[in-house]
């Protein structure tokens, strides 16, 4: 909720908009701190999606994020990780080859189990390669085609 503070001449004063993560790790402490990794996750893509310099794209991925107690949302930031950086043409964290980012048993985000065989299909191979079957393209925002960045 939005708290409007009221100055000495009764003037509304609006605090200062909160910034985007601008890394993924930042989507990881974030996340650990006030919960729903999913808000901030979808935020760093709208920030990822407007960067157009390389060097900067590659500063947004290269931190790595903190391991946390869930071994899927571990394994998901190593893949949007590596997915974006394929994408973009640039090369991926070398954290993301860690060992800890990579699931033992096939996770299905979507949880319906009709769906299941065309998201093994359809997996970006970053995905799947740590066995987490998701669409064709589950990193898509708006602001990717806005920014002019290529799918």
């Amino acid at each position: 909720m939005l708290k409007i503070h009221m100055n000495a001449t009764s003037t509304a004063v609006f605090p200062a908009a909160q910034r985007r993560p601008n890394s993924l790790r930042e989507v990881a402490l974030w996340a650990r701190e006030q919960g729903g990794i999913d808000s901030f996750l979808r935020e760093f893509l709208d920030e990822f999606y407007m960067k157009h310099d390389p060097s900067e794209q590659i500063a947004m991925l290269s931190g790595e994020p903190p391991l946390s107690l869930d071994a899927r949302t571990d394994a998901y930031l190593a893949a949007v990780a590596e997915h974006l950086a394929f994408r973009n043409h640039l090369t991926p964290p070398k954290w993301t080859g860690h060992q800890a980012r990579f699931l033992k048993r096939p996770f299905f985000p979507c949880g319906l189990e009709s769906l299941k065989a065309t998201l093994l299909v359809e997996s970006p191979t970053a995905f799947r390669r740590r066995m987490i079957f998701v669409g064709a393209d589950p990193l898509y925002r708006p602001r990717r085609d806005s920014g002019g960045i290529n799918p």
